[in-house]
C-alpha cells in the first residue's frame, strides 16, 4: 500500500527534481543537498525491529493509529506527476479507498484497501492491500495483490505477496509512536517475488501544504527498497488525523511527486460498490495468482 511501484525506467534530471520540504519548494542545489542524508540511508538494509504476534491483533480489524488512520469508507486522492520515456511529466493519480472488506491472512484478520494507480488517465494498477493494527497501535503490511493492467487489459498480478506464504513476512507501515532517531524497520518482505521494503522516521514537526490544507505538525518518513537501489526511493510525509498527504522523489529512478487533492467520507452506496469491486476482484486473484492467492481463505464484508 501507498508504495508506487515504477511504471517507466526514467530518470528525472536534476533539474526537475524537486523535494518539498516543510511546506516550502527548495531549489534544485538545495534539494539536491537536503537529500543526500535520505539516499545514503536508502542504500542500507533494515531489519525487523518490532515484534510480530498473531494474538496482539484483534477479532474485528480496526485501524485507529492517528498518523495512518483508515477508516472504511474514507477516500483519498493523491495527484502529481511522473516523467515519462519522452522526457516529458505525465499525470499520475492514486486513489485510495478504505473498503468494508476483510480478509483472514496469516491468522490476522485484516482490512482490504483498494488502491487504483492511473497514468494518463489510464488504470495501470488495481492494488488489494492488506492491513491490519496490533493491540499495541502499530499499523502491519501483511500483503497485496496488485493486478496490473496494459492498454487497458488485464496484464496479471506478479507481484503478489500474502504474509506466511513462499517465505513472505508482514512488515510495518506505521510504527505506534514514531519518532526520529529510531532504526529503519522492515516495511514487508517476499523473496519469491524479490520485495523487500524499508522505513525510517526523519523528521517530525514540519510544516506541509497541500490542496486541502496546510499541517504543522508532519511525520517525515523516508523509504527505499534495499533490493532495487536505483528503484523507487521516496519521503512521505504524514499529517496526523490524516495519513499520508505527500510523496516526494530522492533518488533512483521513475521518481514522483504526489500530493493529497481529496480526502471524504463515501456514502452508503458508494462504499457498497467498492466493497463489490474488491470482492469480486478478490475472486478473481484464485485464477489471476494460482501460485500464492489461491492458497488464501475468501475476502467478507466487515459485517459478516
Amino acid at each position: 500500500m501507498y508504495r508506487f511501484r515504477p511504471l517507466r525506467s526514467v530518470t528525472i534530471p536534476a533539474a526537475a527534481l524537486v523535494t518539498l520540504l516543510g511546506g516550502v519548494a527548495l531549489p534544485s542545489a538545495q534539494a539536491a543537498a537536503t537529500a543526500r542524508p535520505a539516499a545514503r540511508t536508502g542504500s542500507a538494509d533494515c531489519t525487523a525491529t518490532v515484534p510480530f504476534h498473531r494474538a496482539d491483533f484483534p477479532r474485528v480489524p480496526r485501524i485507529d493509529n492517528p498518523w495512518f488512520p483508515l477508516v472504511p469508507g474514507t477516500n483519498f486522492v493523491l495527484s502529481g506527476t511522473v516523467l515519462g520515456d519522452d522526457g516529458e511529466l505525465h499525470p499520475h493519480k492514486v486513489v485510495t479507498t478504505v473498503s468494508g472488506v476483510t480478509k483472514r491472512l496469516n491468522g490476522v484478520t485484516t482490512l482490504v484497501v483498494y488502491d487504483r494507480d492511473y497514468e494518463d488517465g489510464q488504470l495501470q494498477e488495481a492494488e488489494l492491500a492488506f492491513v491490519a493494527q496490533d493491540k499495541r497501535g502499530v499499523v502491519w503490511n501483511i500483503g497485496e495483490y496488485p493486478e496490473e493492467h496494459e492498454d487497458g487489459e488485464l496484464a496479471g498480478a506478479p507481484s503478489t505477496w500474502i504474509a506466511g506464504l513462499d517465505g513472505a513476512r508482514a512488515g510495518v507501515s506505521m510504527l505506534a509512536k514514531p519518532s526520529p532517531g529510531r532504526r529503519a524497520y522492515l516495511q514487508g518482505v517476499a523473496p519469491s517475488v524479490d520485495f523487500r521494503d524499508c522505513g525510517k522516521v526523519m523528521r517530525l514537526g514540519q510544516r506541509v501544504c497541500v490542496r486541502i490544507g496546510c499541517f504543522r505538525n508532519a511525520l517525515v518518513v523516508d523509504e527505499w527498497a534495499p533490493l532495487e537501489p536505483e528503484g523507487g526511493h521516496q519521503l512521505k510525509y504524514y499529517a496526523h488525523g490524516v495519513g499520508v498527504i505527500r510523496v516526494g522523489a530522492v533518488g533512483g529512478v521513475n521518481q514522483e511527486v504526489l500530493t493529497l487533492t481529496s480526502r471524504r467520507t463515501l456514502g452508503r452506496a458508494a462504499l457498497a460498490a467498492i466493497n463489490k469491486r474488491v470482492l469480486a476482484q478478490d475472486r478473481r486473484g484464485y485464477r489471476i495468482s494460482r501460485d500464492v492467492y489461491r492458497h488464501t481463505p475468501r475476502a467478507r464484508l466487515l459485517c459478516d
